[in-house]
Parts: C-alpha cells; structure tokens; sequence
C-alpha cells in the first residue's frame, strides 16, 4: 500500500454498514443514509477507508454478483471515477471478495492488516477479526471457510440457494459473525487493544484503527499512539476523519 505523504484532501475510515440487514426496508434505508455520507465526504475526501462488514454477506460468483446494493456501488465508482482514492478492507461477513471490486470499480481490496504513511504518522488498519489472543472458535472457522477447498465447493451451489444459505448463515451463527459483547470490556479484555500493545513492543504506530467491534472507541495506548474503533452504521453512523494533524471520530445525522 503506497503512502499517502502529499494530502490534498481529508482521509475517511468507516465499517461495518452490513448493508442486507435485518430487513430489506432498513437495509435501504441505511444504503441510501451512507450514499449521502459519501457525498458529503467525496466534497473533501482525498481518500476513504472502507474497513470490512460493508455487506452482511457477499460470496463472488464466478459470472455472478449478488443482487442489490447498486445505489453504494455506483456511488463508489462514480467517486473513483472522479479520482478519489477507496481501498476496502475485507471483515469476517464479506470475506468472500475476489475481484469484483477491483475490476469493476477499481477499489484493491486487502484480506490481511496493513501499515500505511500518511502525512507521516503511521496508520495501522485492519477490520479486526480473529486478531489478538481468544476467539479460537471464529480462528479455527475462518480458516476453513477462507479455504480454496470450501469456497469452491460454496461455487458450485446455485447462486440463488447458495445466497440463501450464506444469508441465513451469517445472521444465525455467531462463531460466523465474531459477535463479540457489546460495550467497552476494558484494556485487559479487548483482545484488539492488547494485540495493538503487543505490536507496540516492536514498533511505534500513531493510530491502530479498526471495526468488527461495534462500539465507538478513541482510546489512548500511552506514547502518542491511539485505538480507535469505528462503531458501526446500525446504531452509530459513525466514522472517523484525518486531516493531516488530528484525527476525530464524527456521526453522520442527515
């Protein structure tokens, strides 16, 4: 991932829209709610992060794209189009990304955690699941779903079962969600936080950001380093911004 040392514009970080929940009316709405942010944000934006869950669930067929969400992805190749920079990180409910994105819209997409310079302060970004210590039910499944093996025999479903299944997977179990308890745990439980510190023995990063969580978090790790995570668009409407100084967390009311 190349630096960003020249800002000519603001830098967005945002997750966790799952857009296809609970409902197809709320989904819509919550669609149409984000399209408007990222006309707002695409009036200053040099760059927007899109860190994982944007869809609950997303499985790329070889010839096939799951049915809705055109309004968001228009939005997004109509922003690129115009020049503005989107990269998109994979979460646990659309880790299932191929290309589709980058050839269609010209967004590269990342499946692992990624440092990036960007006005010289170094940003550590990553959705956040199956990182740090716990969790191993989720670890062990990923692996197996992450699998060649797997995702061909999910290929070779029809698409229309195989959307249900996932659908309907996704929502119900929560090893497959990563669901994690809601509110802050603490330092010593949030398993982000102490991966975040145990990278922090190594090396010095400015700000750890991350989604997956569910909660609005801007925490202080000592020595000018900082977690944020990102909330997400089912309760918060939440993002952060960095303009080349400070980084704030904002909510989006209109």
């Amino acid at each position: 991932m190349q630096a960003l040392s020249q800002l000519q514009g603001k830098i967005y970080f945002v997750s966790d829209l799952h857009l296809g929940i609970p409902d197809p009316a709320s989904s819509l709405e919550r669609e149409r709610r984000f399209v408007r942010w990222l006309n707002e944000a695409g009036g200053d934006a040099q760059a927007i992060f899109i860190l994982g869950d944007l869809f609950d669930f997303w499985f790329e067929y070889k010839h096939v794209v799951p049915r809705g969400y055109v309004r968001v992805l228009g939005k997004l190749a109509e922003l690129r189009d115009r020049g503005i920079q989107i990269f998109f990180f994979t979460g646990n409910h659309d880790q299932w990304m191929n290309n589709y994105f980058e050839e269609e819209l010209q967004i590269p997409v990342y499946h692992h955690p990624e440092q990036i310079m960007i006005a010289g302060k170094k940003f550590f970004l990553a959705h956040g699941d199956g990182l740090g210590p716990g969790d191993h039910g989720y670890k062990f499944l990923k692996k197996i779903f992450k699998g060649k093996f797997s995702r061909w025999l999910f290929a070779g479903l029809h698409p229309g079962f195989g959307m249900w299944i996932g659908k309907k997977w996704s929502r119900n179990n929560r090893l497959i969600s990563g669901d994690d308890q809601e509110g802050f745990l603490g330092e010593e439980k949030e398993w982000l936080i102490q991966y975040s510190k145990e990278i922090l023995k190594t090396e010095h990063i400015d700000y750890f950001i991350f989604g997956h969580r569910h909660i609005v978090l801007y925490h202080p790790l000592g020595n000018n380093s900082f977690y944020i995570n990102l909330g997400d668009w089912i309760k918060f409407n939440s993002y952060a911004v960095f303009n080349g100084e400070t980084l704030e967390v904002k909510y989006f009311n209109s």
